[in-house]
């Protein structure tokens, strides 16, 4: 298969860090970076564009609620103009930073809670696409499989790029366990490991109940900020150039 492996990056903030950047970046081919709102600040986030300049990965926008304290993953209710205007403010600063520093932004990929309401939501997945496609229509929407932001993208005229978790189980119906549900999140790099490659073998997402839902995929997500990131995205990425599946950015995979 052509596949591209992906990682929520830049999300630390000032002298706190989240996850190692410097050793992902070796290891992905795409690089999804916070923009400041739930994670990240500039330095870190030109820390990340510079290193992803540098390695071939292509970068884009990783957009999320305004709540540094629950790290994004915290579900709110606004009004459709201000996710509009939150989504917009986060891609201007990431594409100002990437402009100095030679490069563009190849797609957009929402954070934690915002990415989870509008998989389910389709007037919140029409109000991020329609931010995305406003900005700029020739980017790439990243976003879940059997998910509404997926179908908004669409209408929006998007690019889209259907996405799988490697360490995080998925309910019956196609969406991600919540990370309160026991085994939803998967912590050693064998068992995320295991779970892609039921994915690539099933042709689909194989759920919590071992049932297999059939869809096509493009991009496989480590989370960045998991403790054992590094050695999952290092395991997964050699045996699925072992098994002969070509790695690729995440533009060159959807042109």
């Amino acid at each position: 298969m052509r596949l591209n492996l992906n990682s929520d990056l830049s999300e630390g903030w000032g002298p706190f860090e989240m996850g190692d950047d410097a050793a992902l970046i070796e290891v992905v081919s795409t690089a999804n970076i916070a923009c400041g709102l739930h994670g990240g600040e500039p330095r870190i986030m030109r820390e990340a564009l510079r290193r992803a300049r540098d390695r071939g990965v292509s970068v884009g926008a990783h957009p999320g609620y305004a709540d540094l304290y629950g790290f994004g993953r915290r579900p709110m209710q606004l009004p459709a103009a201000e996710v509009e205007s939150l989504i917009l403010y986060q891609l201007g600063a990431l594409a100002a930073l990437a402009r100095a520093e030679g490069m563009a932004l190849t797609h957009v990929k929402p954070h934690g809670a915002l990415n989870n309401q509008a998989s389910a939501d389709p007037a919140l997945a029409d109000t991020v696409a329609r931010a995305v496609a406003g900005f700029d229509a020739g980017l790439i929407l990243l976003a879940p499989v059997f998910s509404e932001l997926a179908l908004a993208g669409d209408r929006a005229g998007l690019r889209v790029a259907l996405e799988v978790f490697a360490d995080r189980a998925y309910s019956p119906d196609g969406q991600l366990a919540p990370r309160s549900q026991p085994g939803a999140v998967l912590h050693r790099p064998a068992e995320s490991l295991a779970h892609v490659q039921r994915m690539i073998d099933g042709g689909g997402v194989v759920t919590i109940d071992g049932a297999l839902l059939p869809t096509a995929f493009h991009s496989i997500c480590v989370h960045g900020d998991g403790p054992l990131a590094v050695q999952t995205a290092v395991a997964l990425r050699q045996a699925l150039l072992e098994q002969s599946h070509e790695l690729l950015p995440l533009p060159a995979l959807m042109d």
